[in-house]
């Protein structure tokens, strides 16, 4: 089993991970020299073979990790594979790779249950298909003889007419601009004007620098050269709580380790930063604040059964929505949203992408980081690619196709 919340121990190298539990043993000693092999093996299997075997594993971004986890798997030889979401952290041609790996296990007899949101993966590699939905079979049979519409339909209950709605807003004036702007590794350069009521999207592929631009436009990492407009005021990096009070505010694309406090109930988790809207006399109003939760969850369709649960015992799509519903409690002007819908069901994503457009008709001002490009063409205004730390000149979102984008991304525009 992959789960979508990766169960990996941070603090071992990528070599323990991949055996754990099932290391080779030699009259009663683990045999480093096969564990070695094992784990190379099912590293070229993965065309990873540069995946350090001996490096730990918090040291790896989402990406390698969720490869680690499908190695894993690969050495156990397992008969029955099951995947949750196992592309989510994946670059277009990792994806491919790894349904190379699935057809390859699956023509020496594995049998897999594929896990996604994602119903391009579903039709170019299931043979036949479940829709789960509160709980219940709704519909099953040959991926071949149904249409993407009627998955669609069967699994939010209802008919999506629209999944990226198109909602008319304005542009205004500049909010956010940026000056060749560097981090201590990535990025490398990036420079961008956000205007008021625009979404501006950020796309490449996973290591080129996306989530760094903003981790260290929020003030997470340190900037090293370039500066920041915030409304006309210039800065050369700040920390995120000054970041905060400048109107900026940003959904982490790690919510389990950045993003969410998971001991604490939705309550708390949501309210953090806006305490002053719910305290009287200088404390806590917990009424107040429990109104403030449940409102804000009714803005993103989430029961306010969920208020006094621990973040931790909610599910990825309803953390992510969590983590959203914070950022509204907030009242930033500026949205910096980094993988916002990973994790999230088709109805919820279309619910987000809504909740975006009506966010920039009011007038905020929105920079999305996505690897999902379809997602990045229905949702945004305009479109820069971010190439090996270098983020190139936004343009139009109706002038570009996914293939421009890919080449771009990969160099070969």
């Amino acid at each position: 089993m992959i789960y979508q919340e990766l169960s990996l121990a941070p603090d071992l190298s990528v070599e323990q991970n991949i055996t754990l539990g099932a290391e080779p043993a030699r009259w009663g000693l683990i045999d480093r020299r096969a564990v070695r092999e094992r784990v190379q093996r099912a590293l070229r299997e993965l065309d990873h073979e540069q995946l350090w075997p001996e490096r730990k594993v918090l040291e790896l971004g989402p990406s390698a990790r969720q490869l680690v986890e499908i190695a894993r798997a690969l050495v156990s030889d397992a008969q029955l594979l099951v995947l949750d979401e196992p592309t989510s952290s994946l670059t277009q041609q990792e994806v491919t790779r790894l349904f190379a790996i699935i057809e390859r296990l699956r023509a020496r007899g594995v049998a897999v249950i594929y896990i996604s949101h994602v119903l391009e993966e579903l039709e170019r590699i299931a043979d036949r298909y479940t829709v789960l939905r509160d709980g219940r079979s709704i519909r099953s049979g040959r991926m071949g003889d149904v249409t993407r519409a009627a998955l669609v339909e069967a699994m939010v209950g209802r008919e999506l007419a629209e999944v990226y709605p198109q909602i008319a807003r304005e542009r205004g004036e500049p909010l956010l601009e940026l000056e060749s702007l560097a981090g201590k590794l990535l990025p490398r350069s990036a420079s961008l004007t956000l205007h008021r009521g625009e979404v501006l999207g950020i796309a490449g592929l996973i290591g080129a620098g996306r989530s760094e631009l903003l981790r260290a436009l929020f003030g997470l990492d340190a900037v090293t050269s370039g500066s920041v407009r915030v409304r006309g005021l210039v800065d050369t990096g700040l920390p995120p709580w000054r970041r905060l009070a400048q109107g900026l505010g940003m959904v982490s694309e790690q919510r389990k380790e950045e993003g969410l406090w998971l001991e604490l109930p939705v309550r708390d988790n949501l309210t953090m930063p806006a305490l002053a809207r719910c305290a009287r006399l200088g404390m806590v109003d917990r009424a107040a604040q429990l109104d403030l939760t449940v409102r804000q969850l009714a803005k993103l369709n989430m029961s306010d059964a969920l208020a006094l649960r621990s973040a931790g015992t909610l599910s990825g799509g309803n953390q992510q929505k969590l983590a959203l519903a914070r950022l509204l409690c907030c009242d930033a002007d500026v949205l910096l949203l980094d993988e916002p819908t990973r994790g999230i069901d088709v109805g919820s994503k279309a619910e987000i992408y809504r909740l975006i457009g009506e966010l920039a008709r009011a007038g905020k001002a929105v920079l999305l980081v996505s690897s999902y490009l379809p997602e990045l063409l229905g949702t945004c205004d305009r479109i820069a690619v971010m190439r090996r730390g270098q983020l190139g000149a936004a343009r139009p979102a109706r002038e570009l196709n996914e293939a421009e984008l890919l080449r771009e991304a990969i160099g070969e525009a």
